[in-house]
């Protein structure tokens, strides 16, 4: 068991890792494009719209509700009856999904209202958001469908094809602006074009992956069937419970509308570079033992659940324990190496680099909360994450306003910043709770031996911090450098730190086989 989680996730973070750089390199050209100016800022939130409702409703909380369905149903061994079950489960979501996109089309201007009030006194702003909007919602239906593909893909081990395709997003993204933006009057119309042509091949690719694995359906509506409505019933729950970070992403948008220009793309930068351990990590470890939980609580195998939730856990605890701490201290040369050419100044490059840090307090708890949640989902409990969600969110606005708006009134020219801090303290606040609630279920067990680990990381990660402090250097120094310069600098001091991290690690006594699952 222990070396098939071990390739699966391999093999999920590797192509993860492929999509992040390819990514990173994106939004480098984002930056030396658009900046953080106006039309950029409008481009986003159009991309934000359709991208958070995938996280929310395919990544999350159909994903999440329907592999535990599948795989109960494939546990039952009848081929046949599975097939047919995803038939009526692709033509339902299909059928759902181009209502709501018709809706949006025809009613865009309202649609993007709420996400960008504060766009409403600029009215070309606003009615470029609403074109760039009009272009990249389509893009929800071709990801919704994506993920079942995923899903299918996932619950018989093939994870390559699944993980590999963000890829295409990237690659589409990348080519719009190389080539499409010198076509066209305002570069962020092409990357609109973009992020719906790369829906359609990544919908493309992975449709003919099912139907290479055999697994050939035909799409029927059948909205009152018992596995759609038991699906239906997990992700009205499962919305909020597996995408409460995403939510509150999203609220940090609205409110950035109202502030000083450019605060949207600050954040989007910031957050760009957190979601990089988030996305490789993370996601990977939640995507691979989503199907093993839930075969596990279908044979119901307690020990065997208990063993992989905390094997997920101390994973996590090993690896995004230091990510954490080096995009805090490197948060400034981050943001200076990758971003600060072209449209996006030395000033932008500080904004993000406040962001980041405060993203970077919250990494951990965004981190736990994606190995978390499945805790619950593989055991069909949806609700349970919905009221913590709902606690955390909660206490997020509060947050806000407690940290936002003295900033606004102090006249700080950094207040987008208590958006970043918000969400960090929001999403620790949720990891707990979700922690706390799967100890009292009895389902979360420390396994022997955390102690130990959590003190060899402690010491691990202060001498690694304190390396970074030594090579950081002044930000002026950054910002004078050229890129080959910025980007030798930066590649010594990640090199140096995983370094250091990794040799405290097995000075203190770590091995790799005591991370494995037994």
């Amino acid at each position: 068991m222990s070396g098939s989680l071990l390739k699966s996730t391999t093999v999920v973070s590797t192509m993860t890792l492929l999509s992040r750089v390819l990514g990173l390199v994106r939004d480098v050209l984002f930056a030396t494009l658009g900046g953080a100016g106006a039309a950029m800022d409008a481009f986003l939130v159009a991309f934000k719209i359709p991208n958070f409702m995938r996280r929310l409703f395919a990544e999350g909380a159909f994903t999440q509700a329907f592999v535990p369905v599948f795989a109960e149903y494939r546990q039952q061994g009848d081929e046949d009856e599975l097939k047919r079950v995803t038939s009526q489960v692709a033509g339902t979501l299909g059928g759902v999904l181009i209502l709501v996109t018709l809706f949006a089309e025809l009613f865009t201007p309202l649609l993007a209202t709420p996400f960008a009030a504060g766009f409403l006194d600029d009215p070309e702003k606003f009615d470029q958001t609403v074109t760039f909007l009009r272009i990249t919602f389509p893009y929800l239906l071709f990801i919704s469908l994506v993920s079942l593909c995923a899903g299918i893909l996932n619950s018989y081990g093939r994870f390559m094809a699944a993980a590999f395709a963000p890829v295409l997003l990237n690659v589409c993204l990348i080519s719009a602006a190389v080539i499409g933006s010198a076509y066209m009057e305002l570069p962020q119309l092409a990357l609109a074009w973009g992020v719906f042509v790369a829906g359609l091949l990544q919908l493309a690719f992975l449709w003919w992956r099912v139907i290479k694995l055999g697994f050939v359906v035909k799409p029927s509506w059948a909205w009152g069937s018992k596995p759609v409505r038991k699906i239906l019933r997990l992700m009205a729950p499962a919305a909020f419970g597996s995408s409460i970070a995403q939510i509150n992403l999203l609220l940090d948008t609205m409110i950035a509308t109202f502030l000083f220009s450019g605060s949207v793309s600050w954040l989007y930068y910031s957050d760009r570079l957190m979601e990089f351990p988030l996305g490789v990590l993370a996601i990977a470890i939640a995507t691979v033992i989503l199907p093993r939980l839930s075969q596990q609580h279908a044979s119901k195998s307690l020990d065997d659940f208990r063993k992989t939730l905390d094997w997920a856990l101390r994973i996590v605890a090993v690896l995004i324990v230091p990510a954490a701490a080096g995009l805090f201290v490197l948060a400034g040369p981050l943001v200076a190496t990758l971003f600060q050419y072209g449209e996006f100044t030395a000033a932008d490059a500080l904004a993000s680099r406040a962001s980041l840090m405060a993203y970077s307090i919250g990494l951990l708890g965004f981190t736990a909360v994606k190995v978390l949640v499945p805790g619950f989902f593989a055991r069909q409990d949806t609700r349970t994450p919905v009221k913590i969600g709902l606690i955390a969110m909660g206490f997020n606005m509060l947050f806000n306003l407690a940290l936002v708006l003295p900033l606004v009134w102090a006249g700080w020219q950094y207040p987008h910043v208590g958006l970043a801090l918000a969400t960090s303290l929001g999403a620790i606040l949720n990891a707990s709770l979700l922690a706390i609630t799967l100890r009292r279920q009895g389902i979360l067990r420390w396994q022997p031996g955390w102690t130990l680990l959590l003190l060899r990381i402690l010491i691990a990660n202060v001498v690694m911090v304190a390396l970074l402090l030594w090579l950081h250097g002044t930000m002026q120094s950054w910002f004078d450098a050229d890129m080959g310069l910025r980007l030798a600098r930066l590649l010594v001091a990640v090199v140096a730190a995983i370094v250091a991290y990794v040799a405290v690690l097995f000075a203190t006594g770590l091995r790799p086989r005591q991370l494995r699952l037994t």
